[in-house]
């Protein structure tokens, strides 16, 4: 289809009742546990570099070859059992795609797969995961789905991609994208916003704990005392073990901001003006707005990858719910596929 194209069948994202708000958001999609019909996986080890692998679980179709394949990227300290890419998952599945639930190193307790972090730049291992299932699979049609970290991932590989990408890419979806990471790192270090700061350093430190125990001598974790943000993990940690100069050179050289404008293939994005962490910059807005091929959706409400709406019957053969029946409210998921169903 032509790329110009916009995607017209957004609905308007209505929050749930009494859960209005960025933050009332954000918590409320972590702390609602959620059910999902999705049938066991195919697990794959996949080598993205030298010695280091990552695990995708794959969901396939009776004819993988020729259902649309996605791709899908969770976010910082998120993992395949994350629950919107489990959502995303389910309702790809009950469309008649084949989906593919991508760990980033490290992550879905595979720590001890290799002596490396990860990090917000590493398109590359998108990129060979991708090629293994079009080489191995036989896959016709690719698309390429990110939350978060993930949706920079995905619209960072694009990008680099271009006009040189393979025949089978058809699409990219990116929900609430960090494309812009230094803004967003600074603004996680706000007042407002501690509560996430502490919850992802709680992580990343608990991470690197980890590391150190499976691969002594591999990682200092001396390096870890007084850092208090974000932004100095990534100085202290990130940057010096992931081969960049320091955190200005890291975020600059990870953000997708650089290369959104050469993204050649449609494109989707959704972002809530209330994220309370994830911020846009005007430059680069002026870069997606300037791109024809991306559809920009900015909606008032909906926190961060959150977008938790009223669940709701839909009429037989709409298509939007898990069962084509019933919508269970997170729009953004519902978007997302529903704008892949075009390719």
């Amino acid at each position: 289809m032509g790329t110009s194209q916009t995607f017209e069948d957004t609905r308007p994202f209505t929050p749930r009742r009494w859960l209005h708000g960025g933050h009332v958001q954000t918590l409320a999609s972590f702390l609602i546990q959620r059910r999902f019909r999705v049938p066991a996986p195919e697990e794959r080890l996949i080598e993205v570099a030298p010695g280091v692998q990552v695990l995708c679980h794959c969901h396939w179709q009776a004819d993988r070859t020729h259902a649309l394949t996605i791709v899908i990227v969770h976010g910082l300290e998120g993992s395949s059992e994350s629950q919107y890419m489990l959502g995303v998952t389910e309702k790809a599945l009950a469309a008649g795609m084949n989906v593919i639930r991508y760990n980033q190193r490290n992550c879905g307790g595979t720590d001890a797969l290799a002596p490396v972090l990860y990090h917000s730049g590493l398109s590359s291992d998108v990129a060979a995961v991708a090629r293994e299932f079009i080489a191995r699979d036989g896959i016709s049609r690719l698309a390429l789905v990110g939350f978060s970290m993930g949706g920079n991932l995905v619209l960072k590989l694009a990008g680099e991609w271009g006009a040189q990408a393979p025949p089978q890419f058809r699409a990219v979806a990116a929900c609430c994208p960090a494309i812009d990471l230094a803004t967003s790192s600074d603004t996680l270090h706000e007042f407002s916003n501690r509560l996430y700061e502490k919850y992802f350093l709680w992580a990343l430190h608990r991470r690197m704990i980890q590391k150190a125990r499976l691969f002594p001598g591999h990682f200092d974790v001396e390096r870890l005392r007084g850092i208090r943000s974000l932004r100095e993990f990534d100085d202290k940690v990130t940057a010096y073990y992931c081969g960049f100069t320091g955190v200005a050179d890291y975020y600059d050289r990870a953000s997708a901001a650089h290369v959104v404008d050469k993204i050649a293939a449609p494109a989707l994005i959704l972002h809530a003006a209330n994220d309370p962490f994830i911020r846009i910059t005007a430059e680069t807005r002026r870069k997606i707005s300037s791109n024809p091929h991306i559809t920009f959706v900015e909606t008032e409400d909906g926190g961060h990858c959150a977008f938790v709406g009223s669940p709701a019957r839909l009429p037989t053969g709409a298509g939007n719910g898990s069962d084509g029946r019933y919508d269970d409210g997170y729009w953004a998921e519902r978007e997302i596929v529903n704008f892949l169903r075009q390719f």
